[in-house]
């Protein structure tokens, strides 16, 4: 019945490359030499008896054929990956990726309670500021995102608008008069896509004449986090952020009549690529982390 089926490693190599579009990246997906990769394409092709890619000078594109046997290898190939993680007995792992500062500050720090709803589950983090397509890497399992969120995107779940506020340690709060002697923390964004929060706009008409802001910026939110934690100045940062700085009374909210309170910043929301919706340990993940900032949400003030 099977016996016209090339072996199950050139599928996965050539799924790797269809996704990828790159035989280099294939290979670094899974872990072989590009040369490996091409030479399992080839002979899929010549077991095939079709050409699955085209060569081009620095890409691979797939032909007609390469195109159909790419969109079946990859829904059985994710299929069969999470029917296997359901009935095996090994610790599934979900790969998130997601922020450094959401990492840092929030998903980590609550991961153990996660642990102990679903000891079964382990969850591997990949952090940093470059979009991954979640459709076409294997490698990862569900995104948290960060910035405006998009109702209409398939499979998207928004998890929560932060609210931007002002938080220091107590002592560096009452060695200041005023917010014109502070140093004022903030973060530089990376992504010019996303909108500015700054102290220049928090504070905007609300200072005299004469004062000015003596503002140190950072690269990273969660380095702003340390920087206030470390005594250097007032942090203008997510809420979200500092909710465990906050709840261990190591920073306090910095309240003055010359600044609002706080603000609305963007929203942190959940993406699960089309092949997963069904996976039982990212539905898991998934319902716990709603059910987390649904809890958040309820304890902030109206």
């Amino acid at each position: 019945m099977y016996s016209q089926l090339p072996p199950l490693n050139s599928i996965k190599v050539f799924d790797a490359a269809a996704r990828l579009k790159s035989f280099k990246k294939a290979a670094e997906e899974l872990h072989v030499t590009p040369t490996a990769v091409s030479h399992q394409i080839k002979a899929l092709e010549e077991a095939l008896g079709t050409l699955l890619f085209e060569r081009k000078t620095r890409a691979v594109q797939l032909t007609r054929d390469g195109e159909l046997l790419a969109e079946t290898a990859y829904s059985v190939l994710q299929q069969l990956t999470n029917v296997i993680n359901e009935i095996s007995n090994a610790k599934n792992i979900i790969t998130i990726s997601t922020t450094s500062s959401f990492a840092a500050m929030w998903l980590v720090p609550n991961l153990e309670e996660f642990y102990k709803l679903h000891p079964g589950i382990e969850v591997a983090v990949k952090t940093g500021e470059q979009v991954d397509d979640i459709e076409k890497d294997r490698r990862i399992d569900l995104a948290i995102r960060y910035g405006v969120h998009n109702d209409s995107k398939k499979n998207s779940t928004k998890l929560v608008t932060e609210k931007i506020g002002m938080y220091a340690t107590p002592n560096y709060i009452e060695s200041i008069n005023s917010i014109a002697d502070a140093h004022l923390l903030e973060t530089r964004w990376h992504n010019d896509k996303l909108p500015s929060i700054s102290w220049k706009t928090f504070v905007s008409g609300k200072l005299g004449a004469t004062e000015t802001l003596k503002v140190r910026q950072f690269d990273q939110e969660h380095h702003v986090i340390q920087a206030a934690l470390a005594g250097q100045g007032i942090a203008l940062v997510s809420s979200l952020l500092v909710e465990n700085a906050i709840a261990q009374q190591w920073l306090v909210d910095y309240k003055t009549a010359a600044v609002n309170h706080t603000t609305k910043g963007m929203s942190y929301y959940l993406l699960v690529p089309e092949h997963n919706i069904r996976s039982k340990s990212i539905l898991a993940f998934k319902n716990w982390v709603i059910k987390k900032f649904e809890l958040y949400s309820e304890s902030l003030p109206q």
